[in-house]
């Protein structure tokens, strides 16, 4: 009967005597189930029958217990299935509002004011950790505390009056018998006497031993206390110093973050660049998405460069719906045409976005423009391996974009309008040239210095420091480049023909990078020079070369860049690009003979 226990059922037997003569007994039998409410009792006077009895009620209960069984299971697997089917619209309802979420990209940030808060760096964090010493009396409340003795009360000493015989009247007659007594009772108070010395004595012992316990047990608790106190004092110099460490930390940070502020208000370049990178870094994105960016940032046109790493288009979700069929969870996804159209739109969405949030942020008047380079790290499925690719690019007037009312516009036709430059399909991952790209690791790259307001009509370019010439010219260029937003950097001084500026045209029709070399001469430019040029454009990449001169080219040269995207600029077009912008100065070949003559 066991097994029919375990499954809820109980049987018990037992016997009574029925007649007060004929003690004839009578069997029973007490049958229970507990999950379905049965309760039933058997008698007979043989107990054969009885079990007989027992045992057919048990087996129809059995049968009705099994269909209780499947009833149940049935009605859990429609709990679960239910539960599951719950789940499923939970997981389609999370899939549609992640959806939506890369959707509204733009839309998103336009409730959020992008400027850095600079209290919100400001690290205003407190030491929590207690100090120690607050828990000194606590470990010392648990250093067992010694407990004053209770010493033994001596008794007071014998009453010699309590002892005194007590004389009748015989004793008075018979003297004898008083001397009896006397003597009796100075004997019992003798002995009384003695035993209370012998106690008194006994009893100092014993409470000079446990006062010595005592008085050891102090001594014991007192150093307890005393090595609890001293660790706890060493504990406490450990605690100020990490306290201090930490506010030492986090005044460094503040100061490093005051001194960053007030670098970015004042317009350092560096410091400018940093802000901007903050501004993108706190901008919440799906967790998936890559936010990797590098920034570069020039006061000269006050334009950042922002190449950014777009999600691949594996990144975006691209589950519809989830539903629980079969006992099994089943995901149904978006066909390839959805997926490309979102990734498009989720690539404007970045783009227009980033654009949106550097401006809104630029507090201090810092940017004019920028340019902002989409890149994305696909698999190139015709080489089997991942590239790098740029596949939008844009550069953005903040006086234009400011105007755009973001909150309702298609974001590619914004794009468009914008002069970006992309495939018509982004999805396609076509890499395309950017506007601009900055190589911050071209180590030829060099910090530039102002020549063009020390001139005036009496200087002779010809006769210039050649270093400084190189100089004038990548002013003059970035003035020309100026309002298109591009930017002109010099290169290491080599005098070796090489590079002698690079300038980054913004135009998506005539730009691209430009290589700029700067000839002082005093005598005609050949055409090996311009040959030299036209190899350093290939070399370079660059979508085209400019050679100037202070003097002016032979026809070979002219000849030599006919249908080549080099643009030779004499004596004469150079001072022209100086009065154009302001500036005056003279070439005089003679006079500069004679000088760089008498230099040598």
């Amino acid at each position: 009967m066991q097994s029919l226990f375990e499954k809820g059922l109980s049987v018990t037997y037992g016997n009574e005597y029925v007649g007060i003569r004929t003690m004839k007994v009578k069997y029973t039998a007490e049958i229970i189930h507990r999950e379905l409410h049965e309760h039933k009792t058997f008698t007979s006077y043989d107990s054969t029958i009885l079990e007989n009895k027992v045992n057919e009620f048990v087996a129809k209960l059995l049968i009705k217990y099994n269909s209780y069984l499947d009833k149940k299971k049935n009605e859990q697997e429609k709990v679960s299935i239910q539960n599951n089917i719950a789940k499923a619209n939970l997981l389609t309802k999370d899939v549609i509002a992640k959806n939506l979420e890369i959707q509204n990209l733009l839309k998103h940030t336009l409730t959020i004011n992008d400027a850095v808060d600079w209290e919100v760096l400001y690290d205003k964090t407190e030491f929590t950790e207690p100090n120690p010493i607050n828990f000194l009396q606590l470990e010392i409340s648990r250093i067992e505390t010694p407990v004053a003795p209770i010493l033994f009360e001596k008794k007071p000493s014998p009453d010699f009056n309590n002892y005194s015989p007590k004389y009748n009247f015989l004793d008075h007659i018979f003297p004898i018998f008083k001397k009896s007594k006397k003597d009796k009772a100075d004997s019992f108070f003798d002995l009384a006497f003695s035993n209370w010395e012998y106690e008194c004595k006994n009893f100092d012992k014993l409470n000079n031993e446990l006062i010595d316990n005592f008085n050891e047990s102090k001594l014991f608790y007192n150093k307890k206390v005393e090595e609890v106190r001293k660790r706890a004092i060493e504990k406490e110099k450990k605690w100020q110093s990490r306290k201090n460490e930490f506010y030492s930390k986090i005044e460094i940070s503040n100061l490093k973050v005051e001194e960053l502020k007030q670098l970015y208000l004042k317009g350092d370049d560096d410091a400018i660049e940093e802000y901007f990178e903050i501004v993108l870094n706190k901008s919440e994105y799906p967790e998936s998405f890559p936010k990797s960016f590098i920034l570069n940032y020039t006061s000269t046109n006050k334009l950042l460069l922002v190449n950014y790493d777009l999600p691949p288009i594996d990144r975006i979700n691209n589950v519809k719906e989830v539903k629980y069929i079969n006992n099994d969870f089943k995901e149904y996804y978006h066909n390839d045409s959805y997926m490309d159209s979102l990734f498009d739109l989720t690539m404007y969405n970045i783009c227009l976005r980033t654009i949106h949030e550097l401006f809104e942020a630029d507090v201090n008047n810092n940017l004019d423009f920028v340019c902002f380079n989409g890149w994305v790290n696909s698999m190139d499925k015709s080489k089997g391996l991942r590239i790098n690719s740029c596949i939008m690019s844009i550069q953005v007037n903040k006086l234009e974009f400011i105007k755009i009312n973001l909150s309702d516009i298609d974001v590619k036709a914004c794009f468009k309008s914008l002069k970006g430059i992309g495939s018509s399909k982004l999805s396609g991952i076509s890499p395309i040239q950017p506007i601009i790209q900055f190589n911050k690791d071209d180590k030829r790259l060099i910090d530039h210095y102002n020549v063009i307001d020390n001139i005036d009509n009496s200087t002779n370019l010809a006769a210039m420091d050649w270093e400084d010439f190189e100089n004038l010219i990548r002013e003059v260029f970035e003035r020309e480049f100026q309002s298109t937003g591009g930017e002109v950097r010099v290169t290491q001084a080599s005098r070796d023909g090489g590079v002698d500026a690079i300038a980054f045209d913004p135009d998506p029709i005539r730009g691209g990078k430009i290589v700029i070399q700067a000839k002082r001469y005093t005598n005609t430019v050949g055409v090996s020079a311009v040959r030299d040029l036209y190899g350093t454009v290939s070399h370079e990449g660059a979508t085209k070369g400019i050679l100037v001169t202070t003097a002016d080219f032979g026809p070979d040269a002219y000849e030599f860049i006919k249908g080549k995207p080099i643009t030779l600029l004499n004596g004469a077009n150079l001072l022209y690009l100086l009065q154009k912008h302001g500036y005056n100065a003279k070439i005089d070949i003679n006079e500069a003979k004679i000088l760089l003559n008498k230099e040598i």
